[in-house]
């Protein structure tokens, strides 16, 4: 039987390799969560460059009251703003193999009401 660390390692690329397909140039949205913080990247796989990124454990995030939720959607807010800043308005969401759920989805529909689209 597989490890847990395999099927999630599988999972991961998986997605990636179906966003590659759905991508056309545009920026991936790399999404990863842990048990306690949740970070986010839009990153160039063409140049293999990341442009922006934000994370629950910068400074600005300490502001938040402390709800892994509150958190994820303070992270959306914040990466959408800095890729806007940037010029990136498009990107294709990549959830990472992590279920569209919970603080995956409050971070995707922050990072939408900011102003990214995809």
């Amino acid at each position: 039987m597989p490890s847990s660390l395999a099927l999630k390692t599988k999972r991961t690329l998986r997605t990636r390799s179906r966003l590659r397909a759905l991508a056309n140039g545009r920026l991936r949205l790399s999404v990863y969560r842990s048990s306690k913080n949740i970070s986010a990247q839009i990153i160039d796989d063409t140049k293999g460059v990341t442009l922006v990124s934000a994370s629950s454990l910068e400074a600005v995030m300490r502001t938040a009251d402390g709800v892994k939720l509150d958190y994820a959607v303070a992270v959306g807010t914040l990466l959408a703003q800095r890729a806007l800043e940037k010029g990136v308005k498009q990107v294709v969401f990549d959830r990472g193999g992590y279920l569209y759920h919970g603080r995956v989805k409050a971070l995707a529909d922050a990072a939408r009401e900011a102003g990214l689209e995809f």
